[in-house]
């Protein structure tokens, strides 16, 4: 066990323990309250029991009254003094307040210290459980293009194919090379974002040339996964963002269409985008397995992966959809997901804030 979780769970068992030690404290503290105040009492009895047998003896009242001034006679009769009743009453209550104040402080920041402990102890396990699943995830994921790698490559070795399967091969390799490079990219940039060393320099930028840049880079891959899609975007809209900020953010959105779409086998992506009152929205929508509503505010968490239909697989790498939030919080935007539920698509919408034409 690491020795943060232990330190956590000993002052998490330290903290109960003082929790159960204020508690007590609290009881005693009433207890001895109760008997200070009794004693008092029984003391003032005996002095009036007194003050009576001295009265029934012929002592003056006026000597029995300045001998025991906290007591009161009225009618041949020695009682406690009103004044010295409502002081009793008075320290009791004060006391029984102070220890109140007192105490609900020391349960109320015990109980925070607990709370806080709690919620540090499940978010690691979390993030635990995310990462084993993350690293499960990569570990596949650089296995089958290894795999593929290796077997074209131990085809060339054997013999010298024909020039047609021959490109085959290659392109295959390079395929792989490029899919290998893009979970090395992901987790880099992912890593970067998270401990905030980023150069993020805003720009005026065009966002129906960056569009068509990205969707130029994954024609091939759409096609191959026959995938229809769709962009309309007017010209002349410009967004206040980083350069390379602005691709990757249009890169991860758009394979992530592409992963939602390909346990389905095919389907459809449109991108819509519009003006609006100081800000630029880009909407991308797929047809693809969709994801469940309650699972909408952890699909932008690292390492944080969407399920596949109603079934027990995921896709994706658990990094995209992580790049993208980080990055358009940079750029003082905001991204959104929608879905009905699995089967249903998804709608993705990204806003940026608007930015002038730069000038010629």
């Amino acid at each position: 066990m690491k020795a943060t979780r232990v330190f956590q769970l000993t002052t998490l068992a330290l903290v109960l323990v003082s929790v159960v030690q204020v508690g007590w404290w609290l009881l005693d503290q009433h207890t001895y309250t109760l008997e200070k105040v009794r004693a008092e009492r029984r003391a003032y009895a005996d002095e009036a029991r007194a003050a009576q047998a001295l009265l029934e003896a012929g002592v003056p009242a006026a000597r029995v009254q300045s001998m025991l001034p906290q007591l009161a006679l009225q009618g041949g009769r020695a009682q406690l003094a009103p004044q010295v009743d409502a002081r009793l009453r008075g320290e009791e209550r004060s006391r029984y307040r102070q220890y109140a104040w007192e105490g609900s402080f020391f349960l109320l920041a015990l109980g925070l210290c607990i709370a806080v402990i709690a919620r540090a102890l499940r978010a690691e396990a979390r993030v635990r459980a995310e990462q084993d699943s993350f690293l499960a995830l990569v570990s596949h994921q650089f296995k089958t293009p290894l795999a593929s790698l290796q077997l074209s490559l131990e085809t060339l070795a054997l013999r010298t194919p024909p020039p047609e399967q021959a490109r085959v091969l290659t392109e295959r390799m390079l395929a792989d090379l490029a899919r290998m490079e893009l979970m090395v990219t992901q987790i880099l940039e992912s890593a970067r974002l998270e401990r905030g060393r980023v150069e993020f320099r805003t720009e005026a930028l065009p966002l129906a040339p960056a569009v068509a840049r990205v969707l130029a880079q994954l024609e091939e891959r759409a096609q191959r996964a026959q995938v229809r899609i769709s962009a309309d975007v007017p010209p002349g809209l410009f967004v206040a963002c980083d350069p390379l900020a602005l691709d990757v953010v249009l890169r991860n959105v758009l394979e992530n269409a592409l992963a939602a779409l390909a346990p389905v086998g095919s389907g459809q992506v449109t991108l819509h985008a519009r003006a609006l009152v100081g800000e630029v929205e880009l909407a991308v929508k797929d047809t693809g397995v969709g994801f469940a509503p309650a699972d909408q505010g952890r699909l932008f968490e690292r390492f944080s992966r969407l399920r596949a239909g109603t079934k027990d697989d995921y896709y994706g790498t658990g990094l995209g959809l992580f790049i993208v939030r980080r990055l358009m919080e940079l750029a003082q935007g905001h991204v959104s997901a929608h879905s009905e539920g699995p089967g249903c698509g998804a709608r993705f919408v990204l806003t940026w804030p608007a930015a002038g034409a730069p000038a010629a």
